[in-house]
């Protein structure tokens, strides 16, 4: 690529990210903060889960929604022991699954979904995702997620999603972890979840 087609895909990218803006449904962040604060009131646990770039997602939003909103917060692909030692024994599919239920997930806890797709068995994708939101719905616990696409299985069943709007399919992968991200942090940044400052900004005070 020259330097020419290197500033127009910049700009494009940027253009589109502008246009996800306007478009996302504030309303389904209303309702994921409104579930969230409840959470914490009722003293119940935030899972974090994902794949790939949500699986990192969740280990960073883990640490947010613990230091800055005060919720206990886990993500079972931060433990790479066990998450291998059940891909090893047990197969990818029942990797989450199992281990939120040794954490004996209950109905007073949440799942929160990293997730492009939002799982779907059918076409195996993601489907640890699946088979974890299918045994959070089983005992009761609420679902929420940041998703792309059409939402997938977690859309189908989720108490509140996000779902990322799709400007350009070629782009939807980074255009939805973009987003996954200035999600969280949007929510960990509203008033009433944030307990605690961020160090940048308390140290200008």
């Amino acid at each position: 690529m020259n330097k020419t087609t290197n500033l127009n895909f910049a700009s494009q990218y940027l253009k589109e990210a502008q246009e996800i803006i306007e478009q996302l449904d504030v309303s389904a962040i209303e309702r994921m903060t409104q579930l969230l604060v409840k959470l914490r009131e009722e003293e119940g646990r935030l899972f974090l889960i994902g794949v790939g770039g949500g699986a990192g997602h969740a280990g960073h939003a883990v640490n947010d929604f613990r230091k800055l909103a005060g919720i206990e917060s886990y993500s079972p692909s931060d433990n790479v022991s066990e998450l291998t030692a059940r891909t090893n024994d047990e197969g990818w599919e029942t990797t989450y699954a199992a281990w939120l239920k040794v954490s004996k997930l209950s109905s007073k806890d949440m799942i929160f979904v990293f997730s492009v797709g939002g799982g779907d068995l059918d076409r195996n994708i993601s489907p640890n995702i699946v088979r974890a939101v299918q045994y959070a719905k089983e005992v009761g616990a609420t679902v929420i997620g940041v998703l792309g696409r059409n939402g997938g299985y977690t859309a189908s069943v989720a108490d509140a999603c996000v779902i990322i709007p799709t400007v350009n399919s070629e782009m939807t992968t980074p255009h939805t972890e973009s987003f996954q991200a200035v999600v969280w942090h949007l929510l960990v940044s509203d008033p009433r979840l944030q307990l605690m400052s961020n160090k940048w900004e308390s140290s200008q005070k």
